[in-house]
């Protein structure tokens, strides 16, 4: 998962090195986002996560991520080519990320939320890494941060094809273009999904923007020596930390249900996009703990909806749903990616993730609901 801020993090570089706008620097990341989208639902629409062996999937996404990252690195130097492999990088993480999920829940009923937190931990800490690459050793040289990118994601592809198929994996199903029907008209299903939709509005607009969210928080405090590399290093430290707090939200869904703790991550990641207006140009003494909370709440819920979906959808068509999910998903983000410069343009930085919070208030009703349905039994084993 190092590949899908590899371009984000070597953005300021390759935006002076080709003289790109802030829009085609964004469009780094967004065509990501939409590459990822086009994949998934071409995924789900096909059930190939259920039809093809996910190791085998994921191995073969991930190869075709790294060779794409390895040509912006190699032979590009303007923005449409750039733009247009960082599609295909998306396309290809998409066989990444839900067959995975699904490989991890072959291997766990009971504890079935704290392995898919693990596993939303890890993907957490990947896609952090590219920010600590620029950090030890990348400012200045793009190619090294992405050439990384490319080298983590060929070894955990690699990885992947040892991990056996659990016991709990359901086996290859049927071709059925009517299953993603069956899903959308579940109705448990979709209050997941609600939930997740609330939570990706959020999330993946904070991670784009946090480093640059920084940067202008220690410029209006007067700046410091190594500015950028320090807003590099916290963003780093901002993601990465969120990695915990899905290995933790995961333990703690297990026991007190997924519904609660997906309701308090996002009341406590909600109330952080509000509080980074008063604390834009805080002394780091303030900024980094707030930081460093935020990271840990935002993506704590993260895999508890996966782990929704797994539990409450049609057993054979799991892969096909959590792509799904993921699909429309990521989807979504595309627009509040778009939204933060919009609001920066006019209000200023201070002001840049405060409608993001609309996001987790949507998605905590969602999960309040799902909370209050029969099918609600199902999930961690009874917990709700």
């Amino acid at each position: 998962m190092s590949l899908w801020f590899s371009a984000t993090a070597a953005g300021p570089e390759l935006a002076a090195e080709w003289s790109l706008t802030p829009t085609e620097t964004a469009w780094l990341t967004i065509a990501v986002q939409l590459g990822f989208v086009a994949g998934a639902l071409l995924s789900a629409a096909l059930t190939l996560s259920d039809v093809v062996r996910p190791r085998y999937l994921f191995a073969g996404s991930a190869a075709v991520g790294a060779g794409a990252t390895a040509v912006i690195a190699g032979a590009v130097d303007s923005a449409v080519p750039a733009i247009g492999l960082r599609f295909l990088t998306g396309v290809a993480l998409a066989g990444v990320y839900p067959p995975g999920m699904k490989m991890m829940a072959g291997w766990f009923r009971a504890g079935r939320g704290f392995a898919i937190g693990v596993l939303v931990g890890s993907l957490t800490v990947g896609s952090a890494l590219p920010h600590l690459l620029r950090t030890i050793g990348g400012a200045g040289r793009p190619r090294a941060v992405l050439y990384g990118a490319v080298a983590l994601a060929l070894v955990g592809g690699a990885l992947a094809l040892f991990v056996e198929e659990g016991p709990y994996q359901s086996p290859a199903a049927p071709f059925d273009p009517r299953a993603v029907g069956r899903i959308l008209r579940d109705r448990a299903t979709l209050l997941a999904n609600g939930g997740y939709f609330g939570h990706m509005w959020e999330l993946y607009a904070v991670w784009t923007w946090i480093p640059a969210y920084l940067l202008a928080s220690f410029d209006a405090n007067g700046g410091y020596a190594g500015s950028s590399e320090l807003a590099s290093f916290l963003a780093f430290s901002t993601i990465a930390v969120g990695g915990l707090g899905a290995v933790a939200a995961g333990l703690a869904a297990d026991r007190v249900g997924r519904t609660t703790v997906t309701s308090a991550s996002m009341a406590a990641s909600g109330l952080a996009c509000l509080l980074a207006v008063p604390l834009f140009g805080a002394p780091p003494l303030l900024l980094v703990p707030f930081c460093l909370l935020w990271g840990f709440a935002i993506v704590a819920d993260s895999a508890q909806f996966s782990a929704c979906v797994t539990e409450l959808a049609e057993p054979s068509y799991v892969g096909t749903a959590l792509t799904l999910q993921t699909a429309l998903g990521f989807l979504l983000t595309t627009a509040s990616i778009q939204l933060v410069p919009i609001v920066v343009g006019v209000a200023g930085w201070r002001w840049a993730f405060a409608p993001l919070a609309v996001g987790p208030a949507v998605g905590t009703l969602a999960m309040l609901r799902l909370r209050a349905r029969p099918e609600a039994s199902r999930l961690a084993g009874g917990r709700r």
